[in-house]
């Protein structure tokens, strides 16, 4: 599908991936309680990657590529990590993991002829959770979580039998990380004792491991068999060596549990065939493992890589293939998102794959049920792809003859016409904020958890207060007060229940830039471009200042993450009317605060660096990010809004307009000494 999908479908496909994969994400996170196998995920994974990966520019602030997991749940407490808790990028061929070296050579500017040695160990499917120690006590277990915060699980793991208590001869401080999991002797066994007692069965190891981790009564969790391997490591004090190998067996020397199949590869040849290996003997592992993790050998390189987005740019998950089944296409039904898409559903005559039972499949547009030659009642092949509705890869009756299926040119909801814009096979819906679909979804979108977060603010409240007629546009949440009289009193709203939205709301007027900015729901823009516009810009005022300017199309194309179709999609939102007329209204309610950035603070902190010609002893990516570590913005044009250009041999029209801008310029070996300096 990749290589026939316009520009605009693929855009519009990423979206939709994007929303998918999340719901996904807090399934499997927040709930253990996922609806798909993690075969069928990571083909949707792929889908937006390999779509990512032919559209550079249209990879959205909200891609999965860029998010970590799940925002933790209210149940235990929340506690921030030291050091992020990055997830890995997946790969699913060999090309993919050749790619993955090849980038770290550029990244790294690496002579041809200079080994990259990596590590290669299963990638176990549990739940991820980092233990800190403090002088060589254990004194705080947090799951991932978003990454950035998770969930204190201290006491519960204090009951794992494979995690040591107290430390010798460790460092003052030390955070391992690892994978708390349940073997499937023991998975089977608790399934046995929950079902003969009527408690809940467990989908799989994984769910049986999280949900019983994350337990209040850390009592359940010391009944349940729990097992727990060590993959790495966050904050620590002192190195622990300089070598990924070699500190690994550190962390072992310590008293954890590693992989016995952990093996550094001098090659990438050898790390494939160490995969080969490992992919043979995964049914008779003692544990479920969905793939095998690869990391840089060398310690020094993996600092010099650092991150990008979500993921480490020194590690690489190999996923293992997704699995098929044949079953019949029974109907074809019409979704309505926020944006007006109107998105088919196919519903399929139940099968089972990978065990789990699929009933949906995605469709994603008209273009694809064309393109599949798809009518109700066909044989088709399925392929779980990670989102609620799996992946149809093949139609294996289209040669029979059966009527067409009739893509709808009316809105199912709200009977307005549907239409298609000139380039695009989406059809959408023209009712606008009068379309009940369209008017409940950005409402939805705007109160989410990556949006402003409005606790208590749920689908089913949404609802009723659209369908009284008092919410019709973001700045009516924050008018709900004036409706507490009448609101106290519905069924299942009590003075506190009132009392604690309203609280929720005016907490919300003053909210975190790029949440709000995402909120709006601007076509293509996710919450990592909306990170990435207001590091540039700072507020929304200055964005929309921006994007109403003669200048607007390249100053915002510029931006570092935002290509020229996420530019047009903000031109064209700020110059409509109804859209300025609602982002006013809204205005008066709340004060966004202004973009402050995570980098540390130096000199150059917001100003803007070019650089151009070649660069001998650095990749353009790893200057890049030197800039950015220093809390500059790394920009791909000179302006006169432009602070310095570093410029390298053969450097040309960049270099001459600073010239004759007046901009500072200067070599490679002098930004090397302001690096080192700041």
């Amino acid at each position: 599908m990749a290589d026939t999908i316009s520009e605009a479908d693929a855009a519009n496909r990423m979206m939709r991936l994007a929303r998918e994969i999340a719901r996904h994400d807090k399934l499997y996170h927040d709930k253990d309680a996922p609806e798909i196998s993690d075969a069928d995920y990571d083909a949707l994974i792929r889908e937006n990657r390999e779509l990512e990966e032919r559209f550079p520019h249209l990879v959205r602030a909200d891609s999965p590529s860029k998010r970590l997991g799940a925002v933790p749940s209210s149940t235990l407490a929340k506690v921030a990590h030291a050091r992020p808790m990055l997830s890995l990028d997946n790969a699913f061929s060999a090309d993919e993991v050749r790619d993955f070296v090849a980038r770290v050579r550029r990244f790294l500017s690496l002579a041809a002829e200079e080994p990259v040695a990596i590590t290669a160990e299963p990638k176990i499917d549990g739940l991820s959770c980092s233990l800190r120690y403090e002088g060589g006590q254990l004194v705080l277990a947090a799951t991932r979580g978003d990454g950035t915060v998770g969930e204190d699980v201290t006491a519960n793991v204090r009951t794992i039998g494979d995690i040591p208590q107290v430390l010798t001869d460790a460092p003052d401080v030390l955070e391992v990380r690892g994978e708390v999991y349940m073997s499937k002797a023991d998975f089977a066994a608790l399934n046995a004792r929950q079902e003969a007692t009527g408690g809940k069965v467990f989908a799989n190891p994984r769910n049986a491991a999280a949900g019983s981790l994350r337990q209040k009564d850390p009592g359940i969790t010391a009944s349940r068999p729990l097992r727990f391997l060590a993959h790495g490591w966050g904050e620590v004090s002192e190195p622990l060596g300089t070598l990924q190998l070699l500190a690994m067996k550190k962390i072992e020397s310590f008293g954890f549990p590693i992989s016995d199949l952990l093996k550094r590869c001098e090659t990438v040849d050898e790390a494939l065939e160490h995969y080969a290996r490992i992919e043979a003997v995964r049914a008779d592992l003692p544990y479920d493992i969905d793939g095998v993790v690869y990391k840089v050998g060398r310690l020094d390189w993996q600092e010099r890589l650092g991150f990008v987005g979500r993921a480490p740019r020194w590690g690489l998950a190999h996923k293992f293939p997704a699995e098929k089944a044949e079953t019949t296409l029974e109907a074809i039904d019409i979704q309505v998102g926020r944006t007006g898409k109107l998105t088919p559903v196919g519903r399929l005559k139940p099968v089972g794959v990978g065990g789990v039972i699929v009933a949906n499949v995605t469709l994603h547009n008209r273009a694809e049920i064309e393109r599949l030659g798809l009518r109700i009642g066909d044989r088709v092949r399925i392929q779980r792809a990670g989102d609620v509705i799996p992946q149809v890869v093949e139609n294996l009756t289209r040669d029979e003859p059966r009527p067409p299926y009739i893509f709808p040119d009316h809105c199912p909801e709200c009977g307005s016409e549907a239409v298609s814009e000139e380039g695009e096979v989406d059809v959408r819906c023209t009712g606008g904020l009068i379309c009940p679909a369209q008017r409940f979804e950005r409402l939805k979108h705007f109160v989410s958890r990556s949006a402003l977060d409005i606790e208590g603010l749920g689908e089913k409240s949404i609802a009723e207060f659209i369908d009284l007629g008092w919410l019709h546009s973001p700045a009516d949440i924050f008018r709900l007060h004036r409706h507490s009289g009448e609101l106290l009193g519905r069924e299942g709203w009590k003075e506190k229940s009132v009392e604690n939205l309203l609280a929720a709301i005016e907490a919300k007027r003053a909210p975190d830039g790029p949440r709000f900015l995402f909120g709006l729901g601007i076509r293509h823009v996710g919450i990592v471009t909306a990170r990435d516009l207001l590091k540039c810009f700072g507020t929304v005022e200055e964005l929309r200042r921006v994007a109403t300017s003669e200048t607007a199309q390249p100053e915002l194309a510029g931006v570092e993450g935002v290509g020229p179709v996420v530019a047009e999609a903000l031109v064209d939102f700020f110059h409509e009317p109804h859209n300025r007329q609602v982002l006013d209204d809204l205005l008066s309610e709340v004060s966004p605060k202004p973009f402050v950035s995570g980098a540390r603070q130096t000199e150059w902190s917001g100003k803007t660096i070019v650089f151009t010609g070649s660069l001998e002893t650095m990749s353009r990516d790893e200057a890049k990010a030197q800039a950015e570590r220093l809390g500059a913005r790394a920009a791909g044009s000179v302006s006169a809004k432009t602070d310095l250009v570093v410029a390298g041999p053969g450097a040309g029209s960049k270099l001459k307009k600073a010239e004759e801008l007046g901009v500072r310029v200067i070599n490679e070996e002098e930004w090397a000494r302001i690096v080192a300096d700041a």
